[in-house]
């Protein structure tokens, strides 16, 4: 790589997001796309997608969409898959290093960069990696970074630490995200974990983190494309339906990853006890590591010949699934290994229309529904099986009712209102920057 003389150098304006990108079935991968094509709206010339090569994804064993499902981005969205550094002499940390360096050699080339990671354990302690070399090569940087902390980061990697005794991961994980010049998480709950996790290292080493993450952190929903989801024409929901063999409000819906924290096998027992469904059909779309197990468990069901399973549902095509579908069920429960800490499906169908959505309160879930959804209890499909006879059960003017309120509670998460309070907050780090620069 040349570096440019910073005088040379077009004074464009960058965002590079670090990220598990598309093809991962994830709504953070949904997340980064629609912040991407939101800075090209607000004037960013160029966006650098920054995620791991292909071949990683898939042995990670992470749930993956159908390559060539994948949507393209818009014109001046860069996806970069650095290449790992090393051979198999190198233990581990061949890809992290391909990341940090192609972070580095970006930071270094002169051009005005807002970074942001999504997902603090890898991507941000890379990003802090990168920003570290990069200012200490001597060349010219000029970047703005931003944190994401979304649930797992705490319940899989931080909690996992503390558990353990291991002080000193936990604290890596924490001073790369509040060495973030702007941090955020993706709902109050999600703050509300870090400070509560925070606070147990604190008690144990004599640490400030839970001060410093209360006073720090800001909550910064996550991004969806409202454009994709509202007005759909009846006609294009009745054609995408009938590309599936299925019929406007003729099926029970579940869209999220296949894994035991989202409730599914409680919502095949559910369906199978609704006794308003009995002419309807339960369609389960989605990927992940419990797919074989829940497969079994609906073939043994009373209802097994009226459940499908949907593998191939692409981004472009699930609203339509969304707006065709009587309910929407997403019973996701708290687990050790994963906590609900938004529920970015249940904002999507919230947009899409469709019947009402029936769901829990874990962890951030309530922030996404507000008051707009039928709430059940966890591990209760007793409680399914009634709220989709209710569900089931609402007239015309009633289930319109239920739309009209979701849709306008989740028009808040359009992706041009959440980019635009996120960058406000960068504006201002710019901002006093430039003051101490001045004074200077």
């Amino acid at each position: 790589m040349t570096h440019a003389n910073p005088q040379t150098v077009r004074m464009t304006r960058r965002l590079v997001i670090v990220v598990r990108a598309d093809p991962v079935i994830c709504g953070h991968s949904g997340e980064a796309r629609n912040l991407a094509e939101a800075a090209l709206l607000r004037g960013f010339d160029e966006v650098r997608i920054v995620t791991w090569p292909i071949e990683r994804l898939e042995s990670a064993g992470l749930p993956l969409k159908p390559l060539d499902s994948v949507l393209p981005y818009s014109e001046g969205i860069h996806v970069e898959r650095p290449e790992p550094v090393g051979d198999y002499k190198v233990v581990d940390g061949r890809y992290i290093g391909g990341l940090i360096g192609r972070l580095v050699e970006l930071f270094t080339d002169g051009v005005p960069t807002v970074a942001m990671s999504l997902y603090l354990s890898p991507h941000t302690t890379a990003v802090t990696d990168a920003v570290e070399v990069a200012r200490r090569t001597g060349l010219p940087v000029n970047v703005i970074t931003v944190a994401e902390a979304v649930g797992s980061d705490i319940t899989n990697v931080v909690r996992q630490c503390i558990e353990a005794d291991r002080f000193g991961a936990a604290a890596h994980v924490l001073e790369s995200y509040l060495a973030s010049d702007v941090c955020v998480a993706v709902s109050q709950y999600t703050k509300d974990l870090i400070v509560e996790e925070a606070r147990h290292l604190d008690t144990k080493h004599g640490t400030s983190y839970a001060a410093r993450c209360e006073e720090k952190v800001a909550i910064s929903y996550p991004a969806i494309n409202a454009a994709l989801f509202v007005g759909l024409e009846p006609e294009d929901v009745d054609r995408h339906l009938a590309a599936r063999g299925l019929e406007r409000d003729g099926y029970v819906f579940y869209l999220s990853r296949l894994a035991r924290a989202k409730g599914v096998d409680d919502l095949i027992a559910g369906f199978a006890a609704a006794e308003a469904a009995t002419d309807r059909q339960l369609v389960i779309a989605g990927r992940g590591p419990e797919e074989m197990e829940l497969r079994a468990i609906a073939a043994a069901s009373p209802a097994a010949d009226r459940i499908r399973f949907l593998v191939d549902v692409d981004d472009a095509e699930k609203p339509f699934l969304f707006a065709g579908a009587a309910a929407y069920v997403l019973p996701t429960k708290p687990r050790p290994e994963f906590i609900e800490t938004f529920g970015i499906a249940l904002a999507e169908k919230a947009l899409s229309g469709g019947g009402p959505a029936i769901t829990t309160l874990t962890g951030g879930v309530g922030e996404a529904v507000g008051d707009t959804a039928i709430i059940i209890d966890v591990d209760a499909p007793e409680q399914i099986a009634a709220a989709i006879d209710r569900a089931l059960s609402m007239g015309s003017a009633e289930r319109a009712e239920w739309e009209d309120r979701a849709r306008e509670y989740a028009l808040q998460f359009d992706r041009a209102s959440v980019f635009d309070a996120l960058f406000e907050r960068v504006t201002a780090v710019e901002a006093e920057r430039e003051r101490v620069r001045a004074a200077s």
